[in-house]
């Protein structure tokens, strides 16, 4: 009976070859022409309306166009309302604190799509605590 010849024909121990090293692709932006949009949210309460009435009343004199959308005129006072909104819309949050106003959430929403994709979005919330 013939068996096969189970060695190696090559008596030298056999090495896998090494492989290939990865192809280096140029790097070049890929324009998928995504659009997003981001909302961000500042709840405030007011501490100190005497306060923000006053910061309001001169930041309407350094902004009289944006205090006119909010109702201000010569004749008109600003709302407590369109005070806050006024020195909201001038100011960063960190810096309403010392016009009488305290943020209590801050809310980022942030919605992202391409042009063949359904939007993915985002909520971010953030509740400082209160420091009494």
């Amino acid at each position: 009976m013939n068996r096969p010849n189970l060695t190696h024909p090559d008596p030298r121990p056999s090495v896998a070859p090494a492989p290939a090293p990865p192809r280096q692709l140029p790097r070049r932006p890929l324009d998928l022409r995504v659009r997003t949009r981001r909302i961000q949210v500042e709840e405030l309460v007011v501490d100190d309306p005497g306060k923000v009435l006053d910061h309001a009343q001169r930041a309407a004199l350094t902004a009289p166009d944006t205090a006119a959308v909010l109702g201000h005129s010569p004749t008109t006072p600003l709302t407590l309302p369109a005070a806050a909104a006024l020195l909201c819309a001038l100011h960063e949050p960190g810096e309403l604190a010392a016009m009488g106003l305290r943020l209590t959430r801050h809310t980022t929403h942030v919605t992202a799509s391409d042009q063949q994709t359904e939007p993915v979005s985002l909520e971010l919330s953030y509740a400082p605590e209160y420091e009494e």
